[in-house]
């Protein structure tokens, strides 16, 4: 009896410790819904902060003129023909190809114009100083120049069902895409605690993200940067080695008093 006792004790404490709850791992779940309409959720404003160009960057630029001459100097036909021949490549690749990057003091080097500072810029900042160069060479009017990033590269580690390095040819990314895109975390991942390295043009700095609040919605972390980095690390249950279900819960519980009946039938 008193086994038996041990037996169920033991069975259902591991039982109910060894479970993830759905509270911790379901994404914004403390959204506000409106029944007056069709249980639609509130209104959430996010922040759109215009991403800077940093050292290290790969943007995508293309210039065009009227000129036929000026056309080939800017090597317009041999690009379009590159990237025909790359077609099967990815297409973060591609870009990276094709695309100039920024040295480690801000420059792009590009045909005709030469080197051009551009780190700080916005996009259409960088867009417009390139156009400023151009008209050195060409009149005005007769001269297209667009500037845009190479993708969003971002790396995804830790607990993710499919971790590694990603491009996504976007120019906006939230949070949740890139971790959809990385085949969305585990069971077992740390939302409320997920850490996002960022790079700035002073440095590299570390936030965390709770993936549980609609919070991360209104904040600057919603959406992704190029060269992001998101990390989410194991609950601790995982570590302990219990299951994450009750069903692999009741296996491990089982097989742990399993034991320890036969090693108290040996011993007495």
């Amino acid at each position: 009896m008193k086994y038996k006792n041990l037996f169920i004790l033991s069975l259902s404490c591991l039982s109910i410790w060894g479970c993830v709850p759905n509270r911790k791992i379901v994404y914004m779940q403390d959204l506000k819904s409106n029944e007056v309409v069709a249980k639609s959720g509130d209104l959430i404003p996010y922040e759109v902060d215009e991403y800077r160009i940093q050292f290290n960057d790969v943007i995508d630029v293309t210039m065009k003129t009227t000129s036929p001459e000026l056309n080939e100097i800017l090597d317009v036909d041999r690009s379009q023909s590159d990237l025909r021949n790359i077609e099967g490549m990815n297409s973060g690749d591609a870009f990276f190809l094709n695309g100039y990057t920024v040295d480690k003091d801000g420059f792009v080097n590009l045909p005709l114009v030469g080197n051009i500072h551009v780190v700080g810029m916005s996009v259409k900042e960088a867009q417009e100083a390139i156009e400023q160069h151009l008209t050195k060479f060409v009149l005005e009017d007769n001269y297209y120049v667009r500037v845009r990033l190479g993708g969003i590269r971002y790396s995804a580690l830790g607990e993710f069902n499919k971790p590694g390095k990603f491009t996504v040819l976007q120019n906006r990314l939230t949070i949740f895409e890139a971790i959809a895109n990385a085949g969305d975390l585990t069971t077992s991942a740390k939302r409320t605690t997920v850490r996002l390295v960022r790079r700035y043009p002073e440095g590299i700095r570390t936030h965390t993200v709770n993936l549980l609040s609609d919070k991360i919605m209104e904040s600057e972390f919603f959406f992704i940067r190029p060269d992001d980095m998101i990390y989410a690390e194991p609950m601790k249950v995982r570590q302990v080695g219990t299951g994450l279900t009750l069903a692999q819960s009741l296996q491990v519980a089982l097989s742990v008093v399993t034991v320890a009946l036969l090693y108290l039938n040996v011993t007495n």
